[in-house]
Protein backbone atom coordinates (compact mmCIF):
# COMPACT_ATOMS: atom_id res chain seq x y z
CA UNK A 1 0.00 0.00 0.00
CA UNK A 2 1.07 3.59 -0.63
CA UNK A 3 0.70 5.89 2.38
CA UNK A 4 1.18 9.65 2.14
CA UNK A 5 1.45 11.78 5.27
CA UNK A 6 0.94 15.44 5.98
CA UNK A 7 3.83 16.80 8.07
CA UNK A 8 2.99 19.56 10.57
CA UNK A 9 0.53 18.36 13.17
CA UNK A 10 0.64 14.83 11.75
CA UNK A 11 4.17 13.43 11.89
CA UNK A 12 5.75 16.30 13.81
CA UNK A 13 4.74 18.80 16.44
CA UNK A 14 6.43 21.77 14.78
CA UNK A 15 4.30 24.57 16.23
CA UNK A 16 6.94 25.70 18.78
CA UNK A 17 9.55 26.41 16.09
CA UNK A 18 6.99 28.00 13.76
CA UNK A 19 5.82 30.12 16.68
CA UNK A 20 9.37 31.25 17.43
CA UNK A 21 10.06 32.21 13.81
CA UNK A 22 6.77 34.08 13.45
CA UNK A 23 7.41 36.09 16.60
CA UNK A 24 10.94 36.98 15.49
CA UNK A 25 9.39 38.24 12.26
CA UNK A 26 6.84 40.35 14.15
CA UNK A 27 9.09 41.72 16.88
CA UNK A 28 11.64 42.60 14.20
CA UNK A 29 9.26 45.31 12.99
CA UNK A 30 8.08 46.30 16.47
CA UNK A 31 4.82 44.33 16.40
CA UNK A 32 3.53 42.37 19.38
CA UNK A 33 4.19 38.62 19.39
CA UNK A 34 1.48 36.00 19.00
CA UNK A 35 0.51 33.48 21.66
CA UNK A 36 0.78 29.79 20.82
CA UNK A 37 -2.98 29.02 20.39
CA UNK A 38 -3.32 31.93 17.96
CA UNK A 39 -0.27 30.80 16.01
CA UNK A 40 -1.57 27.22 15.79
CA UNK A 41 -4.86 28.54 14.41
CA UNK A 42 -2.85 30.06 11.52
CA UNK A 43 -1.06 26.81 10.54
CA UNK A 44 -2.19 24.68 7.61
CA UNK A 45 -2.15 26.66 4.38
CA UNK A 46 1.57 27.37 4.09
CA UNK A 47 3.88 30.09 5.36
CA UNK A 48 2.67 32.92 3.07
CA UNK A 49 -0.88 32.45 4.35
CA UNK A 50 0.33 32.17 7.95
CA UNK A 51 2.18 35.47 7.52
CA UNK A 52 -0.92 37.05 6.01
CA UNK A 53 -2.99 35.95 9.00
CA UNK A 54 -0.38 37.20 11.44
CA UNK A 55 -0.31 40.56 9.67
CA UNK A 56 -4.09 40.89 9.90
CA UNK A 57 -3.94 40.04 13.60
CA UNK A 58 -1.46 42.88 14.12
CA UNK A 59 -2.99 45.36 11.64
CA UNK A 60 0.10 45.40 9.43
CA UNK A 61 -0.26 46.87 5.94
CA UNK A 62 -0.71 44.27 3.17
CA UNK A 63 2.16 45.89 1.27
CA UNK A 64 4.55 44.34 3.82
CA UNK A 65 3.56 40.77 2.95
CA UNK A 66 6.41 39.90 0.58
CA UNK A 67 9.05 41.32 2.91
CA UNK A 68 7.62 39.67 6.01
CA UNK A 69 7.16 36.31 4.31
CA UNK A 70 10.86 36.31 3.41
CA UNK A 71 11.71 37.36 6.97
CA UNK A 72 9.67 34.49 8.36
CA UNK A 73 11.30 32.01 5.97
CA UNK A 74 14.76 33.27 6.88
CA UNK A 75 14.14 32.95 10.63
CA UNK A 76 12.64 29.49 10.18
CA UNK A 77 15.49 28.27 7.96
CA UNK A 78 18.04 29.27 10.60
CA UNK A 79 16.32 27.29 13.36
CA UNK A 80 13.68 24.88 12.00
CA UNK A 81 13.78 21.99 14.45
CA UNK A 82 15.22 22.96 17.84
CA UNK A 83 11.81 22.57 19.50
CA UNK A 84 10.16 20.29 16.93
CA UNK A 85 9.49 16.67 17.92
CA UNK A 86 8.10 13.55 16.30
CA UNK A 87 4.73 12.52 17.65
CA UNK A 88 4.88 9.54 19.97
CA UNK A 89 5.16 6.29 18.07
CA UNK A 90 6.35 7.72 14.75
CA UNK A 91 9.97 6.73 15.26
CA UNK A 92 9.05 3.04 15.34
CA UNK A 93 5.98 3.16 13.08
CA UNK A 94 7.67 4.45 9.92
CA UNK A 95 10.46 1.83 9.78
CA UNK A 96 7.88 -0.87 10.52
CA UNK A 97 5.71 0.29 7.64
CA UNK A 98 8.70 0.29 5.29
CA UNK A 99 9.75 -3.17 6.45
CA UNK A 100 6.22 -4.42 5.77
CA UNK A 101 6.55 -3.28 2.15
CA UNK A 102 4.53 -0.06 2.20
CA UNK A 103 5.78 2.91 0.18
CA UNK A 104 5.68 6.22 2.05
CA UNK A 105 5.42 9.84 0.99
CA UNK A 106 4.92 13.33 2.37
CA UNK A 107 2.54 15.97 1.02
CA UNK A 108 2.78 19.20 3.01
CA UNK A 109 2.18 22.90 2.51
CA UNK A 110 5.54 23.65 4.15
CA UNK A 111 8.11 24.65 1.49
CA UNK A 112 10.15 21.70 0.27
CA UNK A 113 13.57 22.95 1.41
CA UNK A 114 12.71 23.36 5.13
CA UNK A 115 10.68 20.15 4.94
CA UNK A 116 13.76 18.22 3.85
CA UNK A 117 15.93 20.09 6.35
CA UNK A 118 13.67 19.10 9.24
CA UNK A 119 13.39 15.48 8.08
CA UNK A 120 17.20 15.34 7.87
CA UNK A 121 17.58 16.73 11.39
CA UNK A 122 15.07 14.19 12.71
CA UNK A 123 16.81 11.40 10.78
CA UNK A 124 13.79 10.13 8.82
CA UNK A 125 14.30 11.48 5.28
CA UNK A 126 15.32 8.10 3.86
CA UNK A 127 12.04 6.52 4.95
CA UNK A 128 10.11 8.48 2.30
CA UNK A 129 10.00 7.65 -1.40
CA UNK A 130 8.56 11.05 -2.38
CA UNK A 131 8.38 14.47 -0.72
CA UNK A 132 5.99 17.11 -2.08
CA UNK A 133 6.28 20.53 -0.46
CA UNK A 134 4.12 23.60 -0.67
CA UNK A 135 6.31 25.04 -3.42
CA UNK A 136 7.06 21.82 -5.32
CA UNK A 137 4.13 22.53 -7.65
CA UNK A 138 2.46 25.77 -8.63
CA UNK A 139 -0.47 25.01 -6.28
CA UNK A 140 -0.84 23.94 -2.65
CA UNK A 141 -3.32 21.82 -0.72
CA UNK A 142 -6.33 21.77 -0.64
CA UNK A 143 -5.82 21.68 -4.41
CA UNK A 144 -5.58 17.92 -5.03
CA UNK A 145 -2.66 18.20 -7.49
CA UNK A 146 0.11 17.85 -4.86
CA UNK A 147 -1.49 14.72 -3.42
CA UNK A 148 -2.03 13.27 -6.89
CA UNK A 149 1.66 13.94 -7.64
CA UNK A 150 2.75 12.16 -4.48
CA UNK A 151 0.72 9.05 -5.22
CA UNK A 152 1.75 9.05 -8.88
CA UNK A 153 5.39 8.94 -7.79
CA UNK A 154 4.69 6.01 -5.46
CA UNK A 155 3.03 3.83 -8.08
CA UNK A 156 -0.24 2.06 -8.71
CA UNK A 157 -1.17 0.56 -5.35
CA UNK A 158 -3.90 1.02 -2.74
CA UNK A 159 -3.83 4.54 -1.32
CA UNK A 160 -4.23 6.13 2.11
CA UNK A 161 -3.66 9.78 3.03
CA UNK A 162 -2.95 10.73 6.65
CA UNK A 163 -3.39 14.23 8.04
CA UNK A 164 -4.67 16.27 10.94
CA UNK A 165 -6.63 19.21 9.57
CA UNK A 166 -9.52 20.49 7.54
CA UNK A 167 -7.06 21.32 4.75
CA UNK A 168 -5.99 17.67 4.65
CA UNK A 169 -9.56 16.40 4.74
CA UNK A 170 -10.57 18.65 1.84
CA UNK A 171 -7.48 17.69 -0.15
CA UNK A 172 -8.17 14.00 0.31
CA UNK A 173 -11.84 14.37 -0.60
CA UNK A 174 -11.04 16.33 -3.75
CA UNK A 175 -8.39 13.78 -4.73
CA UNK A 176 -10.73 10.84 -4.14
CA UNK A 177 -8.35 9.20 -1.68
CA UNK A 178 -9.34 7.58 1.65
CA UNK A 179 -8.37 9.81 4.58
CA UNK A 180 -7.15 8.85 8.05
CA UNK A 181 -7.54 11.77 10.48
CA UNK A 182 -5.03 12.16 13.33
CA UNK A 183 -7.16 13.83 15.98
CA UNK A 184 -4.33 15.20 18.15
CA UNK A 185 -2.79 17.65 15.67
CA UNK A 186 -3.73 21.20 14.67
CA UNK A 187 -7.35 20.61 13.69
CA UNK A 188 -9.60 23.65 14.20
CA UNK A 189 -13.06 22.13 13.63
CA UNK A 190 -15.02 19.20 15.01
CA UNK A 191 -14.14 15.71 13.79
CA UNK A 192 -17.71 15.25 12.60
CA UNK A 193 -17.29 18.22 10.24
CA UNK A 194 -14.45 16.54 8.32
CA UNK A 195 -14.85 13.83 5.69
CA UNK A 196 -12.75 10.83 6.72
CA UNK A 197 -12.55 7.07 6.47
CA UNK A 198 -10.75 6.61 9.80
CA UNK A 199 -9.81 8.54 12.92
CA UNK A 200 -7.04 7.79 15.37
CA UNK A 201 -5.49 9.44 18.42
CA UNK A 202 -2.29 7.37 18.69
CA UNK A 203 -0.02 5.86 16.09
CA UNK A 204 -0.52 2.45 17.67
CA UNK A 205 -4.13 2.83 16.56
CA UNK A 206 -2.94 3.90 13.12
CA UNK A 207 -0.99 0.67 12.71
CA UNK A 208 -4.28 -1.17 13.19
CA UNK A 209 -5.90 1.00 10.50
CA UNK A 210 -3.15 0.07 8.04
CA UNK A 211 -3.65 -3.59 8.82
CA UNK A 212 -7.36 -3.47 7.95
CA UNK A 213 -7.30 -0.98 5.05
CA UNK A 214 -8.05 -2.72 1.72
CA UNK A 215 -4.90 -3.36 -0.29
Amino acid sequence: MNIVFDLDGTLIDSAPDIHAAANKMLTGIGAAPLDMPTLISFIGNGIPTLVERAMKARNIAPSEHTHLTQSMLDHYAKDPATLTTLYDGIETLLPALKQAGHRLGICTNKPEAPTRQILDILGITDLFDVIIGGDTLAVKKPDPAPLHAAFKALGDEAKLYVGDSEVDAETSERAGVPFALFTEGYRKVAIADLTHAYTFATFRDFAEIVAKHPC
